[in-house]
């Protein structure tokens, strides 16, 4: 599987650090990276860990101004694209279909290649624009996956909060995993 990784500047880029730690520890999947400007200052502000060891655990990093990047080209031919987290902002770019930068750019190319695109939006409350922004996504052949955490499996700390997520993340892409307790009916 080839997957095109993005890391936008919204809150929970460890969303985004562990599905690529995930990732990376599994074989036949290359995952390339865009981590924006703004991410950076999250991982800063959010994360113990230095945005060039996120970097490291990827095949290739792309900056979110390399317009000329492979991932701005549907003859890349990546299977699946996850933005994680999702910022509001890069969401309602996609959904209008403004592609300013390597992140918006590739989002729309995935769409009219009819890929695979996951976004992980972490807003709350949500307005009207933004519920719109992820209907015209969804009805573009995207997927919106908020980050939403269940309780069933009474998590014990964050990291099982997370790997819920990611967990999720890593069902829609259809790999195998057991990382969060599933619902057992």
């Amino acid at each position: 599987m080839k997957l095109l990784l993005c890391i936008s500047g919204a809150s929970g880029v460890v969303y985004g650090e562990r599905l690529l730690r995930t990732l990376s520890d599994i074989e036949d999947i290359d995952v390339d990276l865009v981590i924006s400007d703004a991410a950076k200052q999250m991982i800063d502000l959010e994360l113990d860990v230095d945005v060039n060891t996120i970097k490291r655990l990827a095949r290739n990093n792309f900056s979110p101004n390399q317009m000329e990047a492979p991932p701005a080209s549907g003859s890349s031919l990546y299977d699946a694209m996850v933005i994680v987290p999702c910022s509001v902002s890069t969401l309602s770019k996609i959904a209008q279909g403004i592609a300013d930068n390597l992140i918006t750019r590739s989002a729309a190319v995935v769409l009219k290649e009819n890929r695979q695109l996951i976004l992980v939006p972490r807003e709350t409350p949500l307005s009207k624009i933004h519920l719109e922004n992820m209907v015209t996504i969804c009805s573009a052949g995207g997927t919106i996956l908020p980050a939403c955490p269940a309780f069933y499996g009474t998590p014990k700390n964050i990291d099982d909060l997370v790997d819920f997520i990611v967990g999720k993340l890593l069902d829609c892409l259809e790999i195998e995993n057991e990382i969060y307790e599933r619902w057992i009916t």
